[in-house]
Parts: C-alpha cells; structure tokens; sequence
C-alpha cells in the first residue's frame, strides 16, 4: 500500500468515526502517519479533557484505523 493510499484509508477510518464525535461535541484529526505503522491524531473539542478519552481513542479510533489499514500499530493522540 503506497503512502497516499494509507493516508487515504486511515482518513475513511477517521469518516466512520467522526460522526461518534461529533454527536458529543468532538473531533478529531489526522496529524501524521510516521514509518507506516503510526498515526498521530488530534481530539479536538469535548474529546480534550474527556475522562475516558484513552478508551475512546484505543477501542473506537484505533480499531477503526487498523480496520481499514491494518499494517498500523499505535494510534495516539497529540495534545494541542
């Protein structure tokens, strides 16, 4: 999988989970993919300083993300 197709499938991933956010007051976005296995996001809105952000992150956003590339093996997230 090229660099511009991984791009492309982990942004379908984040399209899939957006509205999950949205609906309580978040987002996200992609910051980067490094070495082809990372993906650095950014919550944004009511996801910063959610308590249970970390579940959200590794149980919804991650999950998703490897649903649709599944060489990637952390997502994290960069605090703004």
């Amino acid at each position: 999988m090229s660099t511009e197709e991984l791009r492309l499938n982990v942004e379908k991933a984040l399209d899939e989970i957006r509205p999950f956010l949205q609906s309580d007051g978040g987002d996200i976005s992609l910051l980067a993919i490094e070495n082809g296995n990372l993906v650095k996001v950014q919550l944004q809105g009511a996801c910063v300083g959610c308590s249970v952000n970390q579940m959200t992150l590794k149980s919804g956003v991650e999950m998703t993300i490897k649903k649709y590339a599944p060489q990637i093996e952390q997502v994290i997230n960069i605090d703004a």
